[in-house]
């Protein structure tokens, strides 16, 4: 196994992105290369950017890298809220992609915090 196979936060992610792939399959064609193309590259790179920050030498590297797979991540959510609001996402497949969303983003968070040493300081 990989050492970023054993990260739930990459699992999730991993997830993710195959859920964004299947439903994209959908959307209208003229979106084939607009905000279809546009999701899908930001769900790739949240998984993409942990592969290649756990395969990087040093905390702070890793952490750099999770930095980005967390902006990907608020890109993809915009895009999925654009995607709600035109009508391309809807039902019980926006409810899991939510959902999926949002975990996949309190493990990232949580990793990054880990690794990076910037965990939320506890109200005294």
């Amino acid at each position: 196994m990989a050492p970023h196979e054993r990260l739930e936060a990459w699992r999730y992610a991993h997830r993710l992105t195959i859920e964004v792939y299947r439903v994209t399959r959908s959307w209208p064609t003229e979106e084939r290369y607009g905000l279809s193309a546009q999701v899908r590259r930001c769900a790739y790179s949240v998984p993409a950017n942990m592969v290649e920050g756990a395969a990087k030498r040093g905390r702070k590297e890793f952490a750099r890298y999770l930095d980005i797979s967390l902006g990907s991540h608020a890109e993809l959510g915009y895009g999925l809220r654009l995607a709600e609001d035109l009508g391309y996402l809807s039902g019980e497949m926006l409810e899991n992609l939510k959902a999926l969303h949002a975990s996949t983003g309190r493990l990232t968070r949580r990793l990054y915090e880990a690794v990076s040493g910037r965990g939320r300081k506890s109200p005294p």
